[in-house]
């Protein structure tokens, strides 16, 4: 759960992307880790951005919050085995798109519709697509079998505002928005 002043976390939660019309921060500013009283600490990256959100429907100068991930790790997700079938088909498959988008493209600079033309090149597609994906299979099969998604994630977010506006923050959190 977390721990912070307002009941805008959980479940019920309305996000909203949060944008910014003022400046990129200078270069050196991006080199330190932003300094500040702490507003909260929360478990999702979600949950920290549904309080600067708030903030901002507020009008708070929300140029000057930062989120702070904290206790950072990166998280890599085995999502499949990899095989040779499996590669032979993402790779026809693949190579039929690019060769039905060709397809579609010949069609509209020749005068008349051929149908041999268009299968010629969906299945000339897919025979490419086929012969790279089991090259690049076989050059990657030499250092991993899996496929697999990473990501970093941190282990809570703390949502940081300027000292002298720590006050005024608390205080917008502490009110509903208006619906």
């Amino acid at each position: 759960m977390p721990i912070g002043p307002c009941g805008l976390c959980g479940p019920n939660a309305t996000l909203a992307r949060v944008t910014n019309p003022a400046p990129a921060p200078r270069p050196q500013d991006l080199l330190r880790v932003p300094t500040g009283d702490v507003l909260g600490t929360y478990d999702t990256y979600p949950e920290a951005q549904a309080i600067v959100d708030h903030l901002a429907k507020a009008d708070f100068p929300v140029a000057q919050v930062s989120i702070v991930g904290n206790d950072l790790k990166s998280v890599e997700r085995v999502t499949r085995k990899l095989s040779w079938g499996r590669a032979a088909l993402e790779g026809a498959l693949s190579g039929a798109w690019f060769g039905l988008f060709l397809g579609f493209l010949f069609t509209f600079v020749t005068p008349v519709f051929n149908l041999g033309l268009f299968a010629a090149a969906v299945l000339i597609g897919a025979a490419f697509g086929l012969f790279f994906r089991l090259v690049t299979y076989a050059i990657g099969r030499r250092s991993r079998d899996f496929d697999s998604t990473k990501q970093v994630l941190a282990s809570n977010y703390q949502v940081l505002v300027p000292s002298d506006l720590t006050a005024q923050a608390q205080q917008i959190l502490a009110t509903p928005l208006p619906e």
